[in-house]
């Protein structure tokens, strides 16, 4: 089976001060998931806010996170647009730049066909020449990857798994069996995590992670050594922080979690906004219950 990493990603937060990216929070917040075992560490995803960086800002963070990351844990890059050129052109820097995979989300608001989404991820591939995940939210991009296209795209010797997080339970068991011995799934859903497991699943990109990277790790980690009562009572146990982190657009409810454990500030680029004060204690209640000091 192709796969990129067995485990725990984290979907990195990207921390801000007075506009400009906080570097030393950043080292903060790697070396918080390399001190509790997280596998792999993904920059520039949706939840590190990529769509409201310069392309400077966004290099910059890349060779900040390998310097720091080195061969601890996988470095994986977003690199995933609308565009098929540009995606090009990030990926290669990415890789250029010691990135050890990339995630490539479905080109959003311009869409595509099934046929096109293969076609996308094959020029990129053909490209690049690198591991590849495809990233599947359909809830932001308006495009969904049937289980059937997931194949096709098995085929293509770079794409070495895909993050689902359409939330659509009967395509989750489609997928997952479709792929089975074929490529890694990983769950894209934090509230799923256990069930993606129980699925086959070779582990998660997670946003709880951010704020709880031990306690999401050792669900994932007790799954693969079926030990799967434990692995449940754990995600139940999460399953109040994983909800409330949803509360409003991600990432506003996680980077807040960070601020109240003081691992970062709060601050958020427009045109997301700060967590309404109502949702400030559902979020810092949530933390509280689980048992989380601050």
């Amino acid at each position: 089976m192709k796969y990129v990493f067995k485990g725990s990603c984290v979907a990195l937060i990207t921390p801000f001060k007075n506009d400009k990216v906080d570097f030393d929070s950043l080292k903060k917040l790697i070396n918080y998931q390399l001190d509790n075992g997280t596998d792999a560490i993904l920059v520039l995803g949706t939840t590190g806010e990529p769509s409201t960086m310069t392309v400077e800002e966004k290099h910059t963070i890349i060779d900040f996170a390998k310097n720091e990351i080195g061969s601890k844990a996988k470095l994986i890059v977003g690199t995933g647009g609308n565009n098929t050129q540009k995606v090009i052109e990030d990926s290669l820097y990415a890789k250029e730049h010691g990135a050890d995979a990339l995630l490539v989300v479905t080109p959003y608001y311009n869409k595509c066909t099934q046929n096109g989404l293969v076609k996308h991820y094959k020029m990129v591939a053909e490209a690049v020449k690198m591991p590849i995940i495809a990233y599947n939210v359909p809830g932001r991009t308006g495009v969904n990857i049937l289980p059937e296209t997931a194949v096709k795209l098995a085929e293509i010797p770079e794409i070495c798994g895909i993050k689902e997080a359409s939330g659509n339970i009967n395509q989750i068991i489609s997928i997952s069996k479709a792929l089975k011995e074929k490529m890694a799934v990983y769950s894209g859903d934090d509230s799923l995590n256990y069930t993606f497991m129980t699925l086959g699943s070779l582990g998660c990109i997670s946003v709880t992670a951010n704020v709880l990277p031990k306690e999401v790790k050792e669900v994932v980690d007790l799954c693969f050594n079926n030990n799967y009562a434990l692995a449940c009572e754990k995600h139940e146990k999460l399953l109040e922080v994983n909800k409330n982190l949803f509360i409003e657009v991600n990432p506003i409810p996680v980077k807040y979690a960070a601020e109240v454990m003081n691992l970062c500030g709060g601050e958020i680029r427009m045109p997301l906004t700060e967590l309404e004060d109502k949702n400030k204690e559902v979020v810092k209640e949530s933390l509280k219950n689980y048992g989380v000091k601050f």
